[in-house]
């Protein structure tokens, strides 16, 4: 969440860098943007260490989340950013929904200050996440990447492409970018008028 946080601070600071204004953003025109608030609670909701039916049901709701997110991100490929957004997810869904679970590497742990978690995650795996063995697949994708002080996270190559177009998608709106429909841009007026 502090690398989230931290991203979209930092496009709004190259925004304002290169004169755009916050206010643009009220013109994002987003579609169908109620499924993100939904899929983002689906990821955010505290899922139990389950085992059997109950885990496969909690397997799906995080499943059923990507599906939302990535269903959003589809509706809105017009708008700036959201073709990395909607391959982040993919990636992420991709090697979740394969591995089920997302594979989280030791060795990026401890080199993002947080190796205390292997312990925790070999006694006791959860299912958002769980360290990384030998039958895990698609390990490029998974969470391999650490990022150290003061955000001591660990990420995946999904989340990579997918931040960068959440900030692509602030910095050209806040540059006054609108959104395109059916090839016209809505902040012009169309020179297809009826003649007289």
């Amino acid at each position: 969440m502090r690398l989230f946080l931290g991203v979209m601070l930092g496009a709004v600071a190259v925004g304002y860098a290169v004169r755009g204004r916050l206010k643009n953003l009220q013109h994002l025109g987003l579609r169908w943007w109620g499924l993100t608030p939904a899929g983002l609670a689906m990821q955010l909701a505290p899922l139990p260490r389950a085992e059997g039916a109950a885990r496969t049901v909690a397997l799906g709701l995080l499943l059923a989340s990507y599906v939302l997110l990535l269903v959003f991100a589809g509706k809105n490929l017009r708008l700036p950013g959201f073709a990395p957004i909607l391959v982040g997810l993919a990636l992420n869904f991709a090697v979740i929904s394969a591995n089920e679970g997302m594979p989280v590497s030791c060795d990026a742990l401890q080199r993002s200050g947080q190796g205390e978690l292997c312990a925790d995650l070999r006694r006791e795996p959860a299912l958002k996440h769980h360290l990384a063995g030998p039958g895990d697949v698609l390990m490029p994708l998974a969470d391999v990447i650490a990022v150290g002080t003061p955000i001591n996270q660990v990420i995946s190559i999904g989340d990579v492409v997918a931040y960068a177009g959440i900030s692509w998608l602030i910095v050209a709106f806040m540059r006054g970018r609108r959104p395109v429909t059916a090839g016209v841009p809505s902040d012009r007026p169309s020179s297809l008028g009826r003649r007289r």
